[in-house]
Order: C-alpha cells, then structure tokens, then sequence
C-alpha cells in the first residue's frame, strides 16, 4: 500500500523507479498499484511522469 501524503508518495517513486524498475507501468504491474491513481496524487501537488527520464517531475511554476 501506497502512502497517501502526496509528497511522500512523491519521493517513493520516484526511489523505486530510480532503483528498481523502468517504466511506471512496470512498478504498476509489478506492485499491484493503480497508474492512474498515482498520476492523480502527484498531478494534485503540480508533478507529472516524464517517461524519458523515468520520474515524476515538478511543472513549472510549481
């Protein structure tokens, strides 16, 4: 189970990305969680997933 402090949820995917897996659709799969839910969380304090670079990034003016 997922943190639900969004900026906590924030660090620990980006660690598990960074560390473990190539792609967030692989962390989905591969922990059972919800693409879009995570998606939504971090787009909610101004972040958004940059498959280029495999992490959540800040938007700009964030």
């Amino acid at each position: 189970m997922l943190p639900k402090d969004p900026n906590i949820l924030f660090s620990l995917i980006n660690t598990r990305l960074r560390d473990k897996y190539a792609s967030l659709a692989e962390l989905c799969g591969e922990e059972g969680e919800s693409e879009d839910e995570i998606k939504a969380a971090l787009a909610a304090i101004g972040c958004r997933y940059d498959a280029a670079l495999n992490a959540f990034v800040a938007e700009k003016g964030r």
